[in-house]
C-alpha cells in the first residue's frame, strides 16, 4: 500500500520533459532527487534538488549513486528499450512504492484506424523502431506487474516541447527560411493534425499521478487537447518570427526518401493525424488541462531564439535538400519556380 508521496526520484531531469516535471513535483511538495550525467545543458536543475551523478543504464552504476535509498516514485525518462527497462525492475523492485516508465503515443497503432486515440487503441508502429522498442519495454512492465505486482505506471507522451524545441521538419533552419523570404516544405497538403503539449501541461498531468494508487498497473496519455493542422503550426511560427509561411506542401515519402534520418519519425508519427482522448487522466487529475496553446509556444520559442543568437543554428545540407524539394514540387504551386 503506497504511503503519502515524498520522495521521488527522476531519472533524467534535464530534457524537455523531465525538467518541468522536476519543477512541477518541486511545487507540490515533493523531495526530489535527480540522477544523471551532470548535464543540465539549457535546463539547470532548480534549487532544492539533490542530485546524484551515474549511468543509469548500469545497475552497478545505479547501486553505487544510490546505496540503500528508497523512493515513493521512480520516474524513469531515460529508458528506450526493453532490456534497460528489465534491468529497472530487477533494480527497483522493493526499492519503490511506483515505478514510471515514460513511453510514447508513437507506440499506438500508426496510422491509427480510428480517432480519437485513447489507451485501449492497440499498440503498433511499424515504421519506427524508436516506438517499437518502447512498445517492448511496456511489454516487460506488463509482464513483471502480472508476474510480481511490480508497481508500474506507464505515461505516453505525445509531442512535448518547451522554448528550446521548434516543432518543425527543420527547426530553426526552416525559421531562417520564412525569414529570408524562401518557402518551407510542410509534409502531405499540411492539413493532418498534431497535438503539440507544452511541457509545463505535460508536467501537471504527470505529477499528478506520482503517489497515486489508482495509477498502478494502469497506462495513461499525457497530450493536450490542442491539435492544429501542420499548415497552422507553420504559419503561428512565421507570424511569431514577423514574416509570414510561403508553403510548398511535399508528400511524405517524398521527403523521408530525401532526408532518411528524419524519414522513421515522419512515416511513423507525424504523417498522420494524431488526436488523443484524455479522459481517463483527467478522472485520475482534474486539474490537467491545456492552458499553453502552440500559437502562445511559438511566441515564447522565438523570443528565446532571438535572445540566445548563437542558438540559431541551420542546417547547410538541409536547407539545400529543401531547396531541391521545392524545386520538384508540383509546378502550379508559384514557390516552386524561386
Amino acid at each position: 500500500m503506497m504511503r503519502h508521496m515524498t520522495r521521488v526520484l527522476y531519472i533524467g531531469g534535464s530534457g524537455v520533459i523531465s525538467s518541468a516535471c522536476v519543477r512541477a513535483s518541486l511545487e507540490r511538495g515533493h523531495e526530489v532527487t535527480v540522477l544523471n550525467r551532470s548535464r543540465t545543458g539549457e535546463r539547470p536543475l532548480p534549487d532544492g534538488v539533490d542530485q546524484l551523478t551515474a549511468d543509469a543504464g548500469s545497475p552497478a552504476s545505479l547501486a553505487d549513486a544510490l546505496g540503500s535509498r528508497e523512493f515513493d516514485a521512480v520516474a524513469q525518462f531515460v529508458a528506450f528499450n526493453p532490456e534497460h527497462v528489465q534491468r529497472d525492475i530487477d533494480f527497483f523492485a522493493g526499492r519503490t512504492g511506483q515505478y514510471v516508465f515514460v513511453s510514447s503515443a508513437s507506440a499506438y497503432q500508426t496510422p491509427p484506424s480510428r480517432l480519437p486515440v485513447t489507451e485501449s487503441t492497440p499498440l503498433r508502429n511499424p515504421h519506427w523502431r524508436y516506438s517499437r522498442d518502447k512498445i517492448a519495454g511496456e511489454d516487460a512492465l506488463v509482464a513483471a506487474y502480472r508476474g510480481t505486482g511490480f508497481p508500474m505506471t506507464i505515461v505516453r507522451p505525445s509531442h512535448t516541447y518547451d522554448h528550446t524545441l521548434l516543432p518543425t521538419i527543420g527547426g530553426w533552419t526552416d525559421v531562417a527560411r520564412m525569414r529570408a523570404g524562401k518557402p518551407v516544405v510542410v509534409h502531405g497538403d499540411g492539413t493532418s493534425l498534431w497535438t503539440l503539449t507544452h511541457n509545463s501541461d505535460f508536467a501537471v498531468g504527470f505529477t499528478g499521478l506520482l503517489g497515486n494508487p489508482l495509477a498502478i498497473g494502469e497506462a495513461f496519455t499525457i497530450t493536450s487537447d490542442h491539435a492544429p493542422t501542420w499548415n497552422q503550426i507553420y504559419e503561428w511560427l512565421a507570424d511569431a518570427a514577423g514574416t509570414t509561411a510561403d508553403i510548398v506542401h511535399v508528400t511524405s515519402d517524398r521527403i523521408a526518401s530525401a532526408l532518411p534520418d528524419l524519414g522513421p519519425g515522419l512515416l511513423g508519427d507525424k504523417a498522420h493525424s494524431m488526436v488523443f482522448d484524455t479522459s481517463k487522466l483527467r478522472a485520475l487529475v482534474p486539474e490537467f488541462g491545456t492552458t499553453v496553446p502552440y500559437w502562445q509556444g511559438a511566441r515564447e520559442q522565438i523570443a528565446w531564439f532571438d535572445a540566445h543568437p548563437d542558438k540559431q543554428v541551420t542546417d547547410a545540407a538541409l536547407d539545400a535538400t529543401f531547396d531541391r524539394l521545392v524545386a520538384e514540387a508540383p509546378s502550379d504551386h508559384p514557390s516552386a519556380a524561386h
